[in-house]
C-alpha cells in the first residue's frame, strides 16, 4: 500500500472585484478592453503561459486598446472563468480565481477605484458565487 501527501490550491476564493468609475463611459472602456482582450485570446490561443515576451499580434492588440500595463504572463488571466457586469458607473467582476492583477490593472487604467473581497468573508453584500 502507498499513501499520498500532497498539497493543492486549488479551492474556491470567490472573489469579487468592483471597480467604481467617475463616468459611465470610463466603465464601457474597460469593458471594452477586457472583452477585446478575451475575444483575441479565445480566438487565438495565445495567452502567454508562462511567457516573458508578448508575440506580434498581442502587441498589436494592446496597442489598439491603448492598455500597457499588463505583463505577458498575466494575459492568460483573460482566459480564467469569471463573470462580468456593468451597472452604470460600476464594474462588478466575480471569479473562484485569485490571479486577477489583469483585471485589477484594465480597471485603475480607466479610472476607477477598486475593491476586492472574498465573498466567503463578506456574505451580506450579495455579490459572489
Amino acid at each position: 500500500m502507498k499513501i499520498w501527501n500532497s498539497y493543492g490550491s486549488e479551492h474556491s476564493h470567490n472573489l469579487v472585484m468592483i471597480g467604481h468609475f467617475k463616468e459611465v463611459a470610463d466603465a464601457k472602456e474597460a469593458i471594452r478592453i477586457i472583452d477585446e482582450i478575451e475575444g483575441y485570446i479565445r480566438e487565438s490561443g495565445d495567452d502567454h503561459r508562462d511567457e516573458t515576451r508578448y508575440s506580434d499580434k498581442m502587441l498589436d492588440l494592446l496597442t489598439k486598446v491603448n492598455f500597457h500595463s499588463v505583463q505577458p504572463f498575466e494575459l492568460q488571466q483573460f482566459s480564467y472563468e469569471y463573470s462580468k457586469k456593468i451597472e452604470e458607473k460600476k464594474i462588478i467582476l466575480t471569479t473562484d480565481e485569485i490571479d486577477i492583477s489583469a483585471y485589477l490593472k484594465v480597471m485603475v487604467d480607466c479610472g476607477a477605484r477598486v475593491e476586492v473581497y472574498s465573498a466567503h468573508n463578506y456574505k451580506d453584500t450579495g455579490e459572489g458565487r
